[in-house]
């Protein structure tokens, strides 16, 4: 099985990702999976933005999740923040419902 997380030798890394850690609200799990999954209400969302590389939904066994959202660098993520702002907050607030916890892990760039 091939992971987007660890491209081979012949692709580059993604240059700026941000983790973020969840637990879905109570008997919201899969209305959670299709909201912040690879084809949810998010990835969707993202992928108007030029630079938006995709989305990764990842559940461990304890029923916590992670989202990897990557993008060719930070400022094409904060330029399509800014120029999209109402609409992410309205997704975000819809979402709330969905979630009992979130927490952001990080925002990641590759050195050098």
């Amino acid at each position: 099985m091939t992971s987007n997380l660890l491209p081979s030798t012949a692709e580059a890394l993604p240059l700026f990702v941000i983790l973020w850690r969840f637990r879905s609200a109570p008997g919201r799990d899969l209305d959670f999976e299709r909201a912040y999954g690879a084809g949810g209400d998010w990835a969707r969302f993202f992928a108007a933005g030029p630079g938006y590389l995709g989305t990764d939904l990842l559940r461990g066994a304890d029923g916590v999740y992670i989202t990897i959202d990557r993008w060719t660098g930070e400022e094409a993520y904060e330029a399509f923040r800014r120029e999209h702002r109402d609409r992410y907050e309205a997704i975000d607030r819809t979402c709330e419902a969905l979630t009992a916890e979130e927490t952001l892990l990080g925002r990641f760039s590759e050195p050098g």
